[in-house]
């Protein structure tokens, strides 16, 4: 059963910095980070494919986010630093089972997600 469980949110003042982890069971061939702000859809954040560790980021997190996986604990984390006010949001990890050549950034081609956690960034 495939299951993800994210952690590592919090508040912070802007410049700061957080680190997400998310543990997951099971197989996914891509996950990611996403964020949603309730009323707009969830955008991607960050991806990686676990299997070759290729990764892609959202331009406005380039430089600032580093998306990471440790395979002997099933956990990617998402480390955040420079933290801006509009990184404020619900962030999700996503998984999809489906392999591709490079793991795609919308959320609609992820089949599998946890909670989420709250990422909030105070100016």
């Amino acid at each position: 059963q495939e299951q993800l469980v994210e952690s590592g949110g919090g508040s912070v003042q802007a410049g700061g910095s957080l680190r997400l982890s998310c543990k997951f069971d099971g197989h996914f061939a891509c996950m990611g980070w996403f964020r949603q702000t309730p009323g707009k859809e969830r955008e991607g954040v960050s991806v990686i494919n676990p299997g070759d560790g290729s990764t892609d980021y959202e331009d406005s997190v380039k430089g600032r986010f580093t998306i990471s996986q440790d395979n002997a604990r099933k956990t990617i984390y998402l480390e955040m630093s420079s933290l801006k006010p509009e990184d404020t949001d619900m962030y999700y990890c996503e998984g999809t089972r489906v392999s591709w050549k490079s793991c795609p950034t919308d959320s609609p081609w992820y089949n599998y997600w946890g909670q989420g956690t709250k990422v909030t960034v105070s100016a």
